[in-house]
């Protein structure tokens, strides 16, 4: 006999799929429904924390449950498994907190949030993300952070700013995210990459490329990285600070997934800087919502001014309604209510994608074990194009990454494919990686039959030997 709290679920999931509930629906109180079942308010609130788990109610403090999209019951076989798509989960957007946040932000602030702002983004903003900064072990003050349009926009003025070590060349993982390596080539700017895998960096090679190649910044992604998901230990963070106060080179910490972060011991490499030579990134996209084109960066004071000249060259200031409703949405403590929820949902994911990974890729291949993230890479064996199995895969309608884009041609594999999983729900990823599994395997069997018969054809005597 189910447990009274499924009874409950059940019936919410009936109505759903009647259409008797529909998106932005606010469901019965805990007292309502405790009363309507005659159960305790336990069993309640634990039917909804299950149906929360399945993304379809979320809740909002101080106000009650509601329903996230229009219930529509899993299919065997879905449509379409995006591994491919980076932004959040849809389903984990607070689309109706944050409007109450821009309701309050245009009557608390009026005609300022109107009009031309401080160009390096809200006093009050900026205080706010300080404070939060600190549960990440970053602390600074709100005169060195500036309100950028997104981590992009940052990435692409520091790429072209001098700065002061008055060094030209820029340093990056390899692989590394997209955006950068854009950027780079749109600035010309001569670029060296060093190989990075899931047991990090040679940290001697890079002590070479510091001393011999005019480095201006080393860019890195210190957590879940894209598209490894690799993360950096903090002695290696520390070492490769030491190594950049040495040769006077700057490292720019694109973090735009600390925050996922389960493990309280993990440190920035800014928390290892006392010379002011880490450049810190945080970006709200993708663990929040992508559409503000909000994010900060923390610079040395130094370089505060340039920057900021830089920047208006781009845009006088950053969305300056955007950065009002995200201050009231920080100063309500409903973004760490947020995060919460987002980190628990994407540790899930990774953790089911690494254990059918595990279960059903063929030998030969081999695939990163990120903590939590959103990223998760695959290498092919040497003879497979990842190219051409994210076609095969893209006519079975699976999306993947190939990851082309996130090489320099000097460091350019095509057996690397990258996967994400903030697009999928939980019962697509086995399904999914069972396909992919199925389509390498085809792949690998075709190169082995060609293989085979051109041995034979080689091998074969001439015809008019006997």
């Amino acid at each position: 006999m189910n447990p009274k709290y499924m009874k409950i679920v059940e019936e919410i999931k009936q109505q759903l799929t009647n259409g008797d509930l529909v998106a932005g629906h606010k469901l019965p109180s805990v007292r309502q429904l405790s009363e309507k079942f005659s159960c305790s308010k336990n069993t309640v609130i634990k039917a909804y924390s299950e149906l929360e788990k399945e993304h379809l109610i979320y809740a909002i403090p101080q106000s009650g449950y509601y329903i996230v999209n229009e219930f529509k019951l899993p299919d065997d076989q879905p449509d379409v498994i995006d591994f491919l798509s980076a932004g959040p989960d849809k389903h984990l957007l607070p689309y109706i907190e944050f409007q109450h946040c821009l309701n309050q932000a245009i009557e608390k602030y009026k005609e300022e949030i109107f009009t031309y702002s401080d160009q390096q983004g809200l006093h009050s903003l900026r205080t706010e993300i300080v404070k939060n900064l600190q549960i990440s072990q970053v602390f600074t003050e709100p005169d060195r952070v500036v309100i950028v349009s997104g981590s992009q926009q940052a990435i692409h003025l520091l790429t072209a700013l001098p700065f002061p070590n008055g060094k030209k060349n820029i340093l990056i993982e390899q692989p590394t995210y997209f955006g950068m390596i854009a950027s780079l080539e749109i600035n010309q700017v001569t670029t060296f990459g060093i190989e990075l895998s899931m047991n990090g960096i040679d940290l001697e090679h890079l002590e070479y490329i510091f001393k011999n190649n005019d480095i201006k910044f080393f860019y890195v992604i210190p957590r879940f990285h894209n598209p490894l998901g690799h993360s950096y230990t903090n002695s290696e963070k520390k070492k490769i600070v030491q190594l950049a106060n040495k040769y006077d080179v700057y490292i720019v910490e694109d973090d735009f997934l600390g925050e996922l972060e389960c493990d309280k011991k993990a440190d920035p490499f800014f928390a290892f800087d006392t010379s002011g030579r880490v450049i810190y990134i945080q970006s709200f996209s993708k663990v929040f919502l992508p559409g503000l084109r909000i994010a900060s960066v923390v610079l040395p004071k130094i370089m505060i001014n340039s920057f900021l000249r830089y920047k208006f060259s781009s845009d006088f200031n950053s969305p300056v309604l955007s950065q009002g409703a995200l201050d009231i949405y920080l100063k309500s403590g409903m973004y760490h209510s947020h995060l919460k929820k987002i980190k628990e949902v994407y540790f899930h994911k990774i953790h089911l994608l690494k254990s059918a990974c595990e279960q059903l890729l063929p030998e030969g291949t081999q695939f990163t074990k990120p903590d939590s993230g959103f990223y998760l890479s695959i290498y092919l064996p040497d003879h497979i194009s990842a190219k051409k199995l994210a076609l095969l895969l893209s006519e079975q309608q699976i999306l993947i990454d190939d990851t082309g884009r996130m090489f320099l041609s000097d460091f350019n594999k095509d057996n690397l494919i990258r996967l994400c999983i903030s697009q999928v729900h939980d019962h697509q990823i086995k399904y999914g990686i069972e396909k992919i599994s199925q389509t390498i395997t085809v792949l690998d069997n075709k190169k082995s039959y060609h293989l085979n018969k051109n041995l034979t054809h080689l091998n074969r005597p001439p015809y008019n030997q006997k």
